[in-house]
């Protein structure tokens, strides 16, 4: 169970290597930084050091007893990342599918909506507006 907030590019592959070792169904997510049709040439992503790493711990470890997790994973990246880099990975491993699915979503929805961090769009002319929440994002994290 892993929770890890880093600047540096991670091996998704590695990552998953010996993830999950008994369970019946391991889900991961990968997540990247979209170019928006070339509106959009990096996202800038602060956090507040020590508060996040917290929030994105005390998150997995509640997907975990809520969906009976045997393992979890959390990686999320900040610094400048460059449209088509992995900006995070969520990975869940459970005795059955559905809990697996149901935990990755439930933390992916958390960490789009709730995870202590701010984007800032940067475009080819430069850096833009920081990123609001979106309604549909609230929306997938009520679900719950």
């Amino acid at each position: 169970m892993v929770a890890r907030l880093q600047r540096d590019a991670f091996d998704i592959g590695e990552e998953l290597r010996d993830f999950g070792a008994g369970a019946g169904a391991i889900v991961s997510f990968s997540g990247l930084v979209r170019a928006e049709g070339g509106r959009l040439v990096a996202l800038e992503i602060e956090h507040y050091p020590g508060m996040t790493e917290k929030a994105m711990t005390a998150y997995g470890e509640a997907a975990a007893e809520r969906f009976g997790l045997r393992d979890w994973r959390i990686i999320h990246r900040h610094g400048r990342l460059e449209a088509g880099e992995t900006i995070m990975m969520v990975a869940t491993a459970a005795r059955h599918r559905r809990a697996a699915f149901d935990g990755a979503e439930y933390l992916m929805d958390w960490l789009k909506s709730r995870a202590p961090f701010w984007k800032r769009e940067i475009g080819p002319a430069g850096p833009g507006a920081w990123v609001e929440a979106r309604a549909e994002d609230e929306d997938a994290l009520a679900r719950w």
